[in-house]
């Protein structure tokens, strides 16, 4: 039977990857497999709750019936406490007329290229990069792509985005980044800054800036000596040109929550909230309420942050550690050290292997294959979020991890790893 005939969008668009992914993994699950999950950006509230207050919040605001509509821009006490938490955190200086509220950063983000990006506009990105290749395609843009190296944390360089920026519309910036947990450093982002300032300077009055989408949804979630910055702090003058899409997704493991926030000038905030307004992706009012109040309680914030930070980098560093090992004994797997967010990027490089049944691993995604039946491990490719069908280099996502599963885990993986040849 043949399709009916939709839109192009309809007929073009890819689904998520990750998702689908994730979807096949978790049947495999219920089906009673085995099967160490490291595919979805998410938590098992099992594992890692949202913090009690704010929890204990949401049930006292929905017991204060707050279920009506909320304002389109979000509601005001909210705005009033997103700026007090970034002024206290971040030391930015927003105005509750500077942000804009949504249930969560897809909203967000859509409403960013939907307000700024015209069909056949110019927008750059890295890849690997989460969702950046669907939204322009959404919008009709011209994809711009920057191909990430290792050696660069697998971040665009100040001289990717050089060679790059003549008559583009939108930069994007994810840091700490999804998939590879890595951070922009602060001389790159420094510099990245002052070429999107002087692209500026050239432009006539009536030409369209040039503007940057700051995705910080992970900020707070950094290690070791890794230091998150962005680029209003370090050259204020941003402030006219920057986007942030931030919230409490991945800070308090509020995925399910749905309360994101995004700040910028205020001209292009107003044309967001009025396109959300038609799509009604608002976060509900009962949980907008209830983060509100707990976005000023600094101290259970802190405490929760303490706890929290540490238990996904212990998971982080162990899995690392783990496949440095199995590095050293020779093993083509490799990963790269942990910097930030939920997210270990790691190396499992077998194509031209040949099982024990004598099958050759041709592709990756054979690769990908045999670890999952063999090792019973499932990670998400790099191919997933534009890195190429050839690439060896997967995201492994701890937020469903339980520790004691780790050493198992890597045992598995060395005895899949063991039978190749």
């Amino acid at each position: 039977m043949s399709q009916p005939k939709l839109s192009h969008l309809a007929g073009t668009l890819i689904g998520s990857e990750i998702v689908k992914l994730g979807n096949m993994i978790s049947e495999r699950i219920r089906n009673g497999e085995k099967i160490y999950n490291f595919t979805i950006g998410d938590f098992d509230p099992q594992v890692f709750p949202i913090p009690a207050e704010l929890e204990q919040l949401i049930i006292e605001s929905y017991q204060q019936r707050n279920t009506s509509y909320p304002a389109a821009e979000g509601v005001l006490d909210l705005r009033k406490s997103v700026a007090s938490f970034i002024r206290e955190w971040e030391g930015l200086e927003y105005s509750p007329n500077e942000i804009q509220i949504a249930s969560g950063g897809r909203p967000l983000i859509y409403t960013i290229f939907k307000a700024i990006v015209d069909k056949g506009d110019k927008v750059i990105y890295g890849v690997p990069s989460w969702n950046n290749n669907h939204y322009v395609h959404m919008t009709d843009g011209e994809h711009c792509v920057i191909e990430c190296k290792p050696e660069n944390d697998f971040m665009p360089t100040p001289d990717d985005i050089a060679k790059n920026i003549k008559g583009a519309t939108l930069i994007c910036i994810c840091t700490p980044q999804n998939p590879t947990g890595t951070t922009l450093s602060k001389n790159a982002l420094t510099e990245i800054c002052d070429l999107i300032l002087e692209e500026n300077k050239q432009r006539g009055e009536e030409e369209k800036k040039l503007y940057l989408m700051f995705d910080q949804m992970y900020w707070t979630l950094t290690y070791g000596n890794t230091e998150h910055v962005n680029p209003v702090s370090l050259r204020p003058e941003m402030k006219a040109y920057t986007i942030f899409v931030d919230g409490i997704s991945k800070v308090f493991a509020a995925t399910g929550v749905r309360v994101g926030w995004s700040l910028g000038p205020e001209t292009v905030i107003a044309k967001m909230k009025a396109i959300l307004s038609h799509l009604g992706a608002w976060a509900p009012m009962a949980e907008q309420k209830a983060v509100a109040k707990y976005l000023v309680q600094k101290e259970a914030i802190a405490k929760y942050l303490t706890h929290f930070k540490a238990e996904i980098e212990e998971r982080l560093r162990n899995i690392h550690n783990g496949f440095i090992a199995l590095k050293e004994k020779g093993y083509s797997v490799d990963s790269v050290t942990p910097q930030a967010a939920i997210y270990l990027t790691i190396k499992i490089d077998l194509v031209g292997k040949t099982t024990v049944e004598g099958t050759i691993l041709e592709t990756q995604a054979d690769v990908t294959s045999y670890i999952l039946s063999e090792a019973k491990l499932a990670v998400v490719p790099f191919s997933a979020f534009g890195g190429g069908s050839k690439s060896p280099w997967y995201r492994l996502s701890v937020g469903t991890s339980k520790k004691e599963e780790i050493p198992e885990m890597l045992l598995k993986l060395e005895n899949a790893l063991q039978k190749l040849k």
